[in-house]
C-alpha cells in the first residue's frame, strides 16, 4: 500500500461550547515505519467496520466544496495547490462545520493519498487519543497517549480512480454511517460532500436472492449447492475484508468454473437491477450461510440453499414445511406417535 501523501491536522473542540482551535501541520508525514503502521492499522480497522454506506459526491457548490478542492489538487491546476494546501483548506472547512454541530468533538484529522493495486484512494479519518501507560528506560511507568484506531467512528474512503474514470458510478465513496445516529455524523458527511447512492445491505440481499433463484433453477444436488454457497460467501466476505466491491463476473466464474458466465447471465436475464460491482454487507453475508431461530422449546437451523427445496416458508400462515425429515428425527417422532 504505497502512500503518496499523508498528513495530520488537529482540531481542538470542547463540548463546553467554547470556540474551536485549528492546528495546521506545516509538513506531510515523513516516510517511516510508524506512518506505514498507522495507515495499515487504520485501513484494517476501517474495513472491519460494519454499517458503512456507499455513495457519490454532491455537485460542487458553496455547501459542498470538497470535491472541487480535491479535483484541483489531483489535476494540478495550480502550481501551489499542494497536498498540504488542499488538506489545510479542507480542515478549515471541517472546523467550520464542527462549530455548527453541537454533537461534534475535535480530534486529529488524518488524510492519506495512497495506492492499492492499480487504484488510487484518498482516506480521511477523525482520530482520537486514548490514555495508556509506557515503560521508561529506567523501568518506571508513565502515562502516555496514543491514537486509538479501534475507536474509528468518522471516516471515509474515496476511490479516486473510479471517480475520475467512471462518471456514472454512484459508489466510489464509502463512509462510516456512525453508531450514534445520523445527527452525530451528518456534519462529517457534509464535509466530504457525499450522498448515499448504494444501499449495501439491500444490494447484498438482492444478490443472495439471485443466487438462491439460480441454485433452484439449476436443480443442483445438495452437495453442489452447498459448495457454491461456500464459494459465494467466502469470496464476498474476502472482498468485504479488503474493502473492495463484489464483481459479479468474477463471482460467477468462481461459482461455476465449467460455465463461468452462467450465474452472471442468470442475473442479467432476470433483471435484478444489480450493477456489475456491488458493495458487500458483512452482516447480511454472515446471516446467509444458515437461517436460525429459537423460541420456547424450539430451535431451528438450516442452510440457506435448502429454502425453496427441502424447506418451504408460507408467509401468509407463518409456517415452515420441512420435506425429507432426517431419519433419526423421523424415528423419534414415529416412536412418540405410536
Amino acid at each position: 500500500m504505497p502512500i503518496l501523501h499523508s498528513i495530520i491536522h488537529r482540531i481542538d473542540k470542547k463540548p463546553d461550547g467554547s470556540p474551536s482551535v485549528l492546528h495546521l501541520s506545516a509538513s506531510e508525514l515523513p516516510e517511516s515505519a510508524a506512518r506505514d503502521n498507522l495507515a495499515a492499522d487504520l485501513n484494517e480497522s476501517y474495513n472491519a467496520k460494519q454499517g458503512k454506506a456507499w455513495g457519490f459526491f454532491h455537485e460542487e457548490s458553496g455547501a459542498y466544496p470538497f470535491s472541487g478542492w480535491l479535483q484541483r489538487y489531483l489535476g494540478g491546476e495550480y502550481a501551489d495547490y499542494s497536498f498540504i494546501a488542499f488538506t489545510s483548506i479542507a480542515a478549515e472547512h471541517l472546523q467550520k462545520l464542527m462549530e455548527e454541530s453541537n454533537l461534534a468533538v475535535g480530534g486529529h484529522v488524518w488524510f492519506a493519498h495512497y495506492v492499492q493495486g492499480m487504484t488510487d484512494y484518498l482516506a480521511i479519518a477523525l482520530l482520537h487519543e486514548s490514555e495508556g501507560v509506557s515503560v521508561l528506560d529506567e523501568l518506571q511507568v508513565a502515562p502516555a497517549k496514543h491514537l486509538d484506531v479501534s475507536r474509528l467512528h468518522l471516516a471515509a474512503r474515496i476511490n479516486l480512480s473510479e471517480w475520475l474514470n467512471n462518471k456514472q458510478s454512484r459508489q466510489y465513496i464509502s463512509f462510516i454511517k456512525g453508531k450514534h445516529g445520523r445527527k452525530a455524523s451528518d456534519y462529517f458527511r457534509d464535509f466530504v460532500g457525499c450522498q448515499e447512492g448504494i444501499d449495501a445491505p439491500s444490494e447484498t440481499r438482492t444478490l443472495l436472492k439471485a443466487f438462491s433463484d439460480f441454485v433452484e433453477s439449476e436443480d443442483l444436488p445438495e452437495d453442489a449447492a452447498r459448495e457454491k454457497t461456500t464459494s459465494l460467501v467466502d469470496y464476498a466476505s474476502a472482498q468485504a475484508k479488503l474493502g473492495d466491491p463484489i464483481s459479479l463476473e468474477e463471482l460467477s466464474s468462481l461459482i461455476d468454473e465449467d460455465r463461468p458466465r452462467a450465474f452472471f447471465e442468470h442475473i442479467r436475464g432476470k433483471d435484478y437491477g444489480l450493477s456489475a460491482e456491488i458493495p458487500p454487507d458483512k452482516r447480511t453475508l454472515s446471516q446467509f450461510r444458515r437461517f436460525t431461530g429459537r423460541t420456547e422449546g424450539l430451535s431451528i437451523s438450516f442452510e440457506a440453499h435448502l429454502l425453496g427445496k427441502r424447506i418451504a416458508f408460507d408467509t401468509d400462515r407463518n409456517e415452515l414445511l420441512i420435506r425429507d425429515v432426517p431419519t433419526a428425527l423421523k424415528d423419534q417422532l414415529k416412536r412418540t406417535a405410536s
